[in-house]
């Protein structure tokens, strides 16, 4: 199975940014969706944002203009750029890519925005 290993968590302070890594042990499908939740205490899991096998990308409301998903192939990663960071976004962060025969997820990574 596929194996991600994510990074780039930790505490940051109100208005800075982060880079959130997902490193796959195999190369990642082109026919994948990517994507990024994040799951806040007691609330549930929310999407954050995701690229399509065709490419499009789509984030949550709360995220638009501050955050970025990309995908490194040479590195085969799925990255998030988080900019601007609020109190809000605290939260544990996963990463997730879906196949036509299997979803694989990271183990999460804490995001903690201080004010």
């Amino acid at each position: 199975q596929v194996q991600l290993v994510e990074s780039g968590g930790g505490l940051v302070q109100a208005g800075g940014s982060l880079r959130l890594s997902c490193a796959a042990s195999a190369r990642i499908s082109i026919v994948s969706r990517m994507s990024w939740y994040r799951q806040a205490p007691g609330k549930q899991r929310e999407l954050v944002g995701s690229m399509t096998p065709g490419g499009s990308k789509n984030y949550a409301d709360s995220v638009k203009g501050r955050f970025t998903i990309s995908r490194d192939n040479a590195k085969n990663t799925v990255d998030l750029q988080m900019n601007n960071l609020k109190s809000d976004d605290t939260a544990v962060y996963y990463c997730s890519i879906a196949s036509i025969s299997a979803v694989y997820w990271g183990q999460g990574t804490q995001v903690t925005v201080s004010t």
